[in-house]
């Protein structure tokens, strides 16, 4: 990876719908070359995907919390699949410290998260915090 393909990732990062030509100019590529480039990017699994920033509050998921789990190595093979087909769970990630895994979820009522807590619990001791306000929006990671 060179300068220009930081570039590139760094322009992704903040608009993954910024047209060819505009990513081209701001690279000084022309645009084939710079379509070369973010194929590559995307064959070497650098970029794994584009997507698209969504509010969950104005679709009526007003809940969004975070939930540590207690989970055994063993569970696992369980734990997985369930967590993966769970609409509602955001990001599901393996941690240090007390608890084995943070588990980022949205939902529309306490009433639906208590439930989804309940199903968790069948794979451990959980510990919840429900978030106030997010100060700070998911974001890439400054490159350049």
């Amino acid at each position: 990876m060179d300068k220009i393909d930081i570039k590139l990732l760094s322009l992704l990062q903040e608009n993954a719908r910024m047209p060819l030509k505009t990513l081209a100019e701001k690279v000084y590529l022309s645009s084939p070359a710079t379509a070369a480039r973010i194929e590559r990017l995307e064959n070497q699994g650098i970029i794994t995907g584009y997507t698209a920033r969504i509010d969950l509050k104005k679709l009526g998921f007003a809940i969004i919390a975070f939930i540590n789990l207690d989970l055994t190595p063993s569970q696992k093979p369980d734990f997985y699949p369930f967590i993966c087909s769970h609409p509602n769970v955001l990001e599901c990630n393996c941690v240090t410290g007390r608890y084995s895994m943070l588990i980022k979820v949205a939902f529309e009522t306490t009433e639906q998260l208590d439930s989804f807590i309940g199903e968790l619990q069948k794979f451990g001791c959980t510990e919840t915090q429900i978030a106030f306000s997010t100060p700070q929006e998911p974001r890439g990671v400054k490159l350049d």
